[in-house]
């Protein structure tokens, strides 16, 4: 009896051990629900089998991933070149919109066996982009030949005596020996990257042209269709600044503990503006030019301008009239954060009713901005000063800031244009006019 037990329990670890060296050998385009891995009669693989699968050299291609409804092409700006080795989620290349930038990671650990797209050229959703090698940073390691031992250089020729001086000339040279040719490696499209074309005009004149990248040309046509379509008129006015100075001075650190974020100038003019705007609705308007109506919203909807390296940006701060200056302050804390690690999407910039520019951090004094179509009008904010003012028959020195708004004059008189500028001069200066609903 326990020889025959014996044997049953041989019999099953054979059968076991042929079941766990069955594959999947069908094709994964005709059967995509199962899987490579080794079959097992738990359903599991073993920890070898997982390590062997890791290790295997299936290439998948990778392709351009789908853009937002208002974007139809990019280019390409390769971060890896063939041969690099990747991990999960790491960055392969960038593709550049018209709007913002979108960052393709690689779906798995691996090595880049070819870029299908050449840097810069254009791509559209579902565009090849790039092979890559899964799992095939190990293998490659593991099947690399040994370095082979340098052989020493061959000694170089002794050299020719010199002729003596007033001595007959050597009619022949010494034969010069042969330098062994290198082979020419051609190199990956990622490394060819385009150079700016130089233009030497003169010894001491040097012209640099480069391309324009998307963001830029978008930026461009946008400025000048408004030029083109809007009547613009700028209307400006100052702002005291001594009192939201103050309430910033004394509640600054009592509000990073409470919210943990720092109080700011921007969250008085943006809740400013938007009191201003549900004051004056047709600030907050805009015109159809397909039906030449004019459309009236009940939501106020903040664009903030923020710049970056590649261009300016003006993520959508929603929903202002129902926020207090946390919500504010929290918002454009996280917008900033994204467009300066380049992560805005096309969603966080799309929308918006009014604009918002403040020129002051670059230490701007006084300008003009120029509205963000479609919308009606723009409000631009400078730098802060210290300015002799006349307060009460007196002049004090106070810290000053110049405000300038841009309007559609199409739609905005200006009444309402010096009415709105008025109200948020009024809230900035002096907070409680917020509480008070004056």
């Amino acid at each position: 009896m326990l020889s025959r037990s014996r044997s049953l329990t041989w019999s099953l670890g054979r059968s076991i051990s042929a079941l766990r060296q069955v594959r999947c050998v069908c094709d994964r385009r005709v059967c995509r629900g199962v899987s490579r891995r080794p079959f097992t009669v738990s359903g599991m693989a073993t920890p070898h089998e997982r390590s062997s699968v890791i290790a295997g050299n299936e290439v998948i291609t990778v392709k351009t991933p789908a853009f937002a409804e208002s974007v139809t092409e990019g280019d390409v700006r390769w971060e890896k070149a063939v041969g690099d080795t990747v991990s999960e989620d790491e960055v392969v290349c960038e593709i550049e919109t018209d709007k913002t930038s979108v960052q393709v990671p690689s779906p798995a650990a691996g090595v880049i066996e070819e870029l299908l797209v050449p840097d810069g050229g254009k791509v559209e959703g579902g565009t090849p982009l790039f092979r890559l090698k899964k799992g095939a940073a190990k293998t490659t390691a593991a099947a690399a030949p040994p370095p082979a031992a340098e052989t020493p250089p061959p000694p170089a020729p002794a050299p020719a005596p010199a002729a003596p001086v007033g001595g007959p000339i050597p009619t022949s040279m010494p034969p010069v020996p042969p330098v062994p040719a290198q082979p020419i490696q051609s190199k990956p499209v990622a490394q060819i990257l385009p150079r700016p074309h130089v233009l030497l005009l003169s010894p001491f004149v040097v012209l640099l042209q480069v391309k324009m990248n998307r963001m830029r040309l978008r930026i461009a046509q946008r400025l000048k269709e408004a030029q083109n379509t809007c009547a613009m008129l700028t209307t400006f006015n100052e702002v005291d600044m001594s009192n939201i100075t103050e309430m910033r001075k004394q509640y600054k650190d009592a509000f990073l503990k409470k919210h943990g974020i720092k109080l700011g100038f921007m969250s008085a003019f943006v809740k400013a503006a938007a009191y201003a705007l549900t004051d004056q609705p047709a600030v907050n308007a805009v015109i159809d030019d397909s039906t030449k109506e004019i459309v009236y919203r009940d939501y106020v909807d903040i664009s903030v301008a923020v710049a970056t390296p590649k261009g300016l940006v003006v993520p959508v701060i929603r929903g202002v009239e129902g926020m207090n200056f946390a919500d504010i302050e929290k918002t454009i804390n996280e917008l900033g954060e994204k467009a300066r690690k380049n992560e805005l999407a096309v969603e966080d910039m799309d929308g918006g009713t009014f604009t918002i520019s403040n020129g002051g951090v670059f230490g701007s004094m006084f300008g003009t901005p120029i509205i963000n179509p479609p919308q009606s009008a723009i409000l631009g904010m400078h730098g802060i000063f210290d300015r002799p003012v006349a307060i009460a028959g007196k002049v004090e020195i106070r810290p000053m800031m110049y405000v300038a708004l841009t309007y559609d004059h199409r739609l905005i008189d200006g009444r309402e244009a010096v009415t709105f500028l008025r109200k948020i001069k009024s809230v900035v200066e002096d907070p409680r006019e917020l509480l008070l609903d004056m």
